[in-house]
């Protein structure tokens, strides 16, 4: 009864699932809006715009529907849960004349994104469901659960058991009514009862709960290698993973930008660390020390980039976090690395102006006062380094400046199409000094990008989200363990191809993009994914589609991810991982397991516990089908044999060697606790060195039915030759009379499944193996045992 409730409290928890994740869709929209209508502002609920409103968008706002922007002042919007894409987007009023990639549609905004930073207005192009979050939704209404390879395999392995129960049933009937010459409705009564007492010997009454316990414990074992289990049957699947589909942004990467390179007129500085963590060596690309005149312009460059910066950098138990831009964190990181304080640089020059970022002009300046020289002031820019470049008269060498010649001008833009090669997002910095009497008076004065004229050019930034510095060792890991990994993301193909490279998990530098797979035929798809292991500039939809066709070739897919675009894809794979820190509620509603510390590396664990737990289901399947085999031996050559092994007749009446009582008490209370603690065994050590098992193969393989039956037997001669000697007659001259033989019997049997279940513990090795290894089996022998006694 208690599994039957399990299993049904189960389901309930499973079908509500696609209900949960659309809630946290919807609750992932704004709950309220700023409209003009009839040429005034006004505040209403979101749920009340409708396509054609004009909605204003201010910085920090969560965007409440699907709009085409009519005004964008600077505006930026972080996207990344919707579309994969690092870092905010920025966002203009310019017409795309072909179909573009969601994450290139520059003129658009949706629902449930935010704004980063400017402001601009919209109208509406969509709402609701027919948003591109709304779709998602869609998705995952339509998106339905699959039974798990464990569930499908089980359930054939229990029809299989249930047409060998009945035909062994039918057999002994039919054998016993013809060799016995049984006449009389009370004998055949009695050989009815006889079926069905075989029928008990061979169902192992005690699997479901055991596989349910099993699972159970593995769920607590997975949840303190930091993998939360949301279904239960995953934690099997996991194991038979052949492929892993993770998303780039925050999985394989930390979606937290960093600074890689700086490069200056001397030379190149490279920064080790990631994140947001002001933690990091900072070095020349050889090696060796910052000194001489790179320090001096390396200093200047991360000066420029700190001051012309609107973002902090914040330590909150123990985690480092940005407030404001990512890319602009990740300036202020690469300047507390190189030991520059952020309160000695706004003591000694405070921001007394600022030209805003805009996408049409492609940089952001500030204006200072020098506080050590009263009598003038310093602007610093940044932005696009082809535009700044056209903005600079100068250069920076050491202390001095030097004319930015067209070659040397030259040199730099080839450096920086080569910074752009390694996937890096580059930043153009540089700076003047203004007299006194440029300075604004106060903080209504004018500023505008006039300003930006005649600039001393500082140097080159290159930044990346880098990869997660445990996730090379774990692709790795995966690939010894024969698991392919693949790489889906909404990011840039040159940044996926870096990415993939830097990880091991592509080194051909083959990317297929979204609009690739928008072309390819069905055999082509499944093709593709069988050859092709990244893929850009994707949406939900191709997400899906990937993950159909690797399914479609036989893979059992496991599909990681955070974001909002993820969850469809997560729901449809065989096993859903999300991340727990950086995942949208959404996606962890779709998934079937949860990463509560965001690492690649735990989805190599959990495979590792998902093997063991595999191989342990295995092992006591093996102990409980050999041990019933035992039994259904037992009583279908004890009837046989009955004279000849000295069991008396009582009338008409046949007499079994075990009664039923007896089976149902070796089945349920002796075989239990021993088949429960060879769930908890230890992994094999070799339980990585090996591929995922075919697809085809079921949890039995014909090797083990081999051994299984072979077990039986010997189980039941054994048995039967205990039960003989203990009875007047028969091959071995016995004294005891039939209770004594059945309770000779019932024990032999109980002892030989006690040594069976050290046996069944490997098919390969010695029983004598790792023996003590397992304390919860020595447990479980001795309770056995304990309650025979």
């Amino acid at each position: 009864f208690a599994v039957v409730l399990l299993n049904a409290t189960m389901g309930y928890i499973q079908e509500s699932r696609a209900e949960a994740a659309v809630a946290a869709l919807r609750a992932m929209s704004a709950a309220d809006a700023t409209v003009i209508r009839d040429g005034e502002r006004r505040g209403i609920p979101a749920t009340d715009i409708i396509p054609g409103d004009i909605i204003v968008i201010e910085e920090g706002d969560t965007i409440p529907a699907d709009g085409r922007l009519v005004e964008s002042i600077a505006l930026q919007t972080a996207e990344a849960a919707l579309t994969g894409e690092s870092l905010p987007v920025s966002k203009d009023t310019q017409a795309i004349a072909d179909e573009v990639p969601l994450g290139d549609r520059h003129n658009m905004v949706f629902s449930g994104t935010a704004a980063t930073y400017g402001h601009g207005t919209a109208v509406v192009t969509a709402t609701g469901m027919r948003t591109e979050i709304g779709r998602i939704a869609g998705l995952l209404k339509e998106t339905h659960d699959e039974a798990t390879p464990l569930q499908r395999e089980l359930d054939r392995t229990g029809k299989a058991m249930g047409v060998v129960v009945v035909v062994i049933a039918i057999v002994m009937i039919a054998t016993i009514i013809i060799v016995e010459d049984v006449r009389g409705l009370s004998a055949i009564f009695d050989v009815l009862i006889l079926g069905v007492a075989l029928a008990v010997a061979a169902v192992p009454e005690g699997l479901p709960a055991v596989v349910t316990a099993v699972l159970a414990i593995g769920v607590q074992r997975m949840a303190r290698r930091h993998a939360i289990i949301r279904h239960l049957a995953a934690v099997e699947t996991l194991g038979s993973a052949s492929v892993i589909a993770s998303d780039k942004t925050g999985t394989l990467t930390r979606n937290e930008m960093t600074v890689r390179v700086v490069v200056t007129a001397t030379g190149r500085a490279t920064f080790e660390g990631s994140g947001y963590a002001p933690d990091g060596k900072v070095q020349r690309e050889d090696g060796g020390p910052i000194d001489g005149q790179l320090r001096v312009e390396l200093e200047r460059a991360l000066a420029v980039a700190d001051r012309a910066n609107n973002a902090t950098v914040h330590e909150r138990e123990g985690r480092w976090t940005v407030q404001g831009d990512p890319t602009e964190g990740a300036l202020l990181v690469a300047a507390r690395k190189c030991g520059l304080s952020s309160d000695a640089l706004d003591k000694r020059m405070p921001r007394v102006g600022e030209v805003p970022f805009s996408s049409e002009r492609k940089l952001m300046s500030t204006i200072h006062r020098d506080t050590e020289q009263e009598q003038r002031g310093i602007v610093f820019t940044k932005g696009a380094p082809d535009v700044l470049l056209t903005r600079c008269s100068f250069e920076a060498v050491g202390e001095e400046r030097r004319p930015l010649t067209p070659a040397r001008r030259t040199e730099i833009l080839g450096t920086n199409e080569a910074l752009a090669a390694e996937a890096l997002r580059t930043l153009g910095v540089a700076g003047r000094w203004l007299p006194e009497d440029a300075l604004p008076r106060d903080d209504t004065a004018a500023l505008d990008e006039r300003i930006e004229q005649d600039l001393v050019f500082a140097g080159l930034i290159g930044m990346i989200d880098p990869p997660r510095p445990e996730a090379k060792e774990a692709v790795a890991r995966a690939k010894g363990a024969g698991i392919r990994p693949l790489m889906i993301t909404g990011d840039h193909p040159r940044t996926a191809v870096v990415i993939a490279q830097e990880l091991g998990i592509s080194q051909d530098g083959r990317v297929t993009t979204g609009a690739d797979l928008d072309k390819l035929s069905e055999e082509a798809r499944d093709r593709t994914v069988a050859e092709v292991s990244v893929y850009a500039r994707v949406n939900p939809e191709h997400k899906l589609r990937i993950v159909d066709a690797l399914r479609h070739t036989g893979a059992v897919v496991a599909m990681t991810g955070d974001g909002v675009n993820d969850a469809p894809a997560l729901k449809k794979a065989d096993i859903g991982i999300a991340m727990g820190i950086s995942g949208t509620d959404v996606s962890k509603e779709a998934a079937d397991i949860v990463l509560a510390d965001d690492n690649f590396a735990t989805i190599v664990d959990a495979v590792e516990e998902g093997r063991t737990i595999f191989a342990n289901i295995r092992k006591f399947l093996r102990y409980l089908l050999s041990s019933n085999i035992g039994e259904v031996l037992t009583m279908f050559l004890g009837v046989l044999l009955a004279r000849r092994i000295g069991l008396p007749a009582e009338g008409s009446a046949l007499v079994l060697p075990l009664v039923a009582t007896q089976i149902l008490w070796i089945n349920l209370v002796t075989d239990g606790p021993p088949a429960l603690a060879l769930g908890v065994d230890p992994a094999d050590a070799g339980v990585m060195h090996h591929p995922p098992r075919p697809v085809g193969q079921g949890v039995l393989t014909a090797r083990m039915w081999r051994g299984i039956f072979y077990v039986g037997v010997i189980m039941a001669g054994g048995t039967l030759f205990v039960l003989d000697a203990s009875l007047p007659g028969g091959w071995i001259e016995g004294s005891g009379d039939l209770r004594y033989g059945q309770t000779m019997a019932f024990t032999t049997l109980m002892l030989f499944q006690m040594f069976n279940v050290i046996n069944a513990r490997s098919d390969e090795q010695s029983a004598f193996a790792h023996l003590f290894t397992n304390r919860w089996l020595w447990t479980a022998i001795g309770l056995s045992v304990a309650l025979q006694v």
